[in-house]
């Protein structure tokens, strides 16, 4: 059906070969199809790339990716955009990872300001609905097809699936808090591996063809020594980013222009949340609607649909807040002027640490990769997501296969199955599966609206 993504280095028939490693061109056209297809949310986002990456592409080893996986996890903010920074740091360093990150994020920015641009002016958009009926369900199948992908590879030990099972139950049933869940399996790891060596890392998240995929990488898998002064200056210079938008437009507009009290407010969230996008927007919305008044409530929820429907990360759902938070009030400048700085300025201090915590973080992470007491930490972690990612994916598949007046979603079951047989059956790309989707989504609203 669909064919995936072009792959350098020929095909199925020269698994056994070591891929040759990618050129920056090509990452560059990979990160911006990955960026206008990344659709599913976190987990459909990971399951994307761990499926291009490592198993289509072989350009990062299994553990490596499960590795970095772990780290970002662990971190606030958008994890699978850190993810995807993280694996263009590794093959092309800092101007790949800077390239990988910001690329993962453009289409759905500029996407965003369209549509809160034709939000504001003409209100409801049905087939944007439309397509979302068909999208949602097959992000659905794709969250279940990414635990059973990701299960299979860290849960090779009795311990790892108990950790797997206790992070589910204690998400899903307990209501734990998540950052609280990923730290309890780093430490049951640690302790593992101090009294029983061997139970959690032990080929827990290696594949066979690890040593070919290392080799392919070439020059750009070797390690960057980390040091201080490296340090420094990485953080010297993402403040100074940071700062600099922030303080121009105080300069211009005032410290209490709704665009620069956006900047502050979005730039504490994105550095004190952890849990990623669903633990952050309790707390935006709560903010976003009750003390600022940027938006209504059902403003955010059409915010969050549209956020849901386009590709990028969920939590883009903030440059939606921070166009409409100033085009509301826009004085002095022109409502959409100004709602322009609110969605930039609101993208940029959320997305920024992102980059500081990667090229501040993976030189240390990957000097220590094979350090047994780390590795048993982040392996612990990895079982652990197997749990989180089922948690989310029968949160997805209540609120999605069943209506709100309790009745089942017959269209959504049928295209979450066909969008799962397709996944692991027949082979069907992702970004194959969410064009079918979407076209059987906009299908049906047009049966529906012209019956």
């Amino acid at each position: 059906m669909s064919a995936p993504l072009p792959t350098p280095g020929g095909g199925a028939s020269q698994l056994e070969a070591p891929p040759s490693p990618p050129t920056f061109a090509q990452a560059l056209v990979f990160w911006f199809q990955l960026g206008c297809i990344s659709f599913g949310g976190p987990a459909g986002q990971i399951a994307t790339m761990h499926a291009e990456l490592v198993e289509r592409r072989r350009w990062v080893s299994e553990s490596r990716f499960a590795n970095a996986l772990n780290y970002c996890m662990i971190l606030p903010g958008p994890e699978a955009q850190q993810l995807a920074t993280y694996m263009g740091w590794i093959m092309h360093r800092t101007w790949g990872g800077i390239a990988a990150g910001a690329l993962f994020v453009l289409p759905s920015a500029v996407l965003l300001w369209v549509l809160g641009w034709v939000y504001v002016s003409y209100g409801s958009l049905p087939w944007l609905r439309g397509a979302f009926d068909g999208f949602q369900p097959a992000v659905v199948a794709i969250v279940a097809a990414a635990v059973i992908r990701l299960g299979r590879r860290a849960t090779k030990t009795p311990l790892m699936v108990a950790v797997a099972l206790l992070a589910f139950v204690a998400l899903f049933v307990l209501k734990a808090p998540f950052p609280m869940v990923l730290l309890s399996a780093a430490a049951l790891g640690l302790l593992s591996e101090r009294f029983w060596p061997g139970r959690v890392t032990a080929d827990a998240v290696e594949c066979p063809s690890e040593k070919k995929q290392q080799m392919s990488l070439g020059p750009v898998g070797e390690v960057i020594r980390p040091s201080l002064l490296r340090s420094m200056k990485v953080l010297a210079l993402c403040v100074v980013l940071w700062g600099t938008p922030l303080l121009i437009l105080a300069a211009w507009l005032g410290n209490d222009h709704t665009v620069v009290r956006q900047g502050l407010f979005f730039s504490k969230a994105a550095l004190v949340t952890f849990g990623g996008a669903y633990a952050l927007l309790p707390y935006v919305s709560q903010q976003a609607v009750d003390h600022y008044g940027w938006v209504s409530s059902g403003q955010m929820m059409d915010g969050l649909g549209l956020a849901e429907a386009t590709p990028g990360p969920l939590i883009m759902v903030v440059q939606f807040v921070g166009f409409l938070g100033a085009w509301r009030f826009h004085d002095p400048l022109s409502p959409l002027t100004a709602a322009t700085l609110g969605a930039f300025v609101t993208t940029w201090v959320t997305f920024l640490p992102s980059f500081l915590w990667i090229f501040l973080g993976a030189p240390y992470i990957e000097i220590f990769r094979k350090n047994r007491m780390l590795s048993a930490a982040l392996s612990a972690i990895t079982a652990a997501v197997v749990g989180v990612i089922l948690n989310l994916a029968l949160w997805m598949g209540w609120h999605v296969l069943l209506l709100p007046a309790g009745q089942v979603n017959v269209f959504g079951i049928a295209v979450c199955l066909i969008s799962l047989v397709a996944l692991q059956r027949w082979k069907w790309s992702v970004i194959g599966v969410m064009l079918v989707a979407g076209s059987l989504g906009l299908v049906k609203t047009a049966i529906a609206r012209f019956a």
